[in-house]
């Protein structure tokens, strides 16, 4: 849990480990691949399953535009890390829909 929140403050150094761990909790087995741990900005399916999976489901963003704005953002926000880490990714989502509360 502690290199997750440590990933995430790299971006948010008020970033909640409750937060975090709800994320890290929502995840679950997937996280234990390593494929599967990372996101892929390069890989436009991998980014509608986050827009869909994530933004629409889990965070309830209705407005699909919406929602693949703040991936694209992400993607830019992360652009310098090789290996994007999908909590942090996740986490950075939901802050700029402004869906940190819901989680």
């Amino acid at each position: 849990m502690n290199d997750y929140l440590t990933d995430v403050h790299r971006y948010d150094r008020r970033a909640s480990a409750d937060t975090v761990d709800r994320i890290v909790k929502h995840l679950g087995v997937a996280l234990k691949n390593r494929d599967a741990s990372r996101v892929s900005c390069t890989d436009d399916k991998e980014l509608q399953r986050v827009v869909e999976n994530w933004c629409a489901r889990k965070l309830g963003v209705a407005d699909e535009t919406k929602a693949r704005a703040a991936v694209d953002a992400v993607c830019e926000q992360m652009a310098k890390d090789r290996n994007k880490q999908r909590v942090t990714f996740y986490y950075l989502c939901a802050a700029k829909l402004g869906k940190l509360g819901t989680l």
